[in-house]
């Protein structure tokens, strides 16, 4: 378990070295415009990805939800609430 969390930390590291190095070299106005660039592009694709979740919500339900009327249950042929008249269980048909 301590490799796995020394191999994460290493490449976080690393991570944020090349990052830091990469920022380093641009200058502050630059760096702000990215910042604002990157802002606006994932703002954008979130609002996209919400409006178009939201505007389908229900869409084609219609379409793929079939609904059917109940059917009745097929019952079997021996009828087990009223067994008084039955002769099989101590009983005559006679009267």
């Amino acid at each position: 378990m301590e490799r796995k969390q020394n191999y994460i930390e290493r490449m976080r590291d690393w991570a944020d070295e090349r990052l830091r190095r990469l920022c380093g070299r641009i200058t502050p106005g630059k760096r702000l415009a990215v910042i604002l660039v990157m802002s606006a592009l994932f703002g954008g694709l979130s609002l996209y990805i919400t409006v178009s979740s939201i505007y389908s919500i229900g869409k084609r339900d219609g379409q793929r939800l079939q609904i059917e009327h109940i059917r009745q249950f097929p019952l079997h042929g021996n009828d087990s609430i009223n067994l008084t008249n039955r002769p099989e269980y101590g009983r005559s048909t006679e009267k």
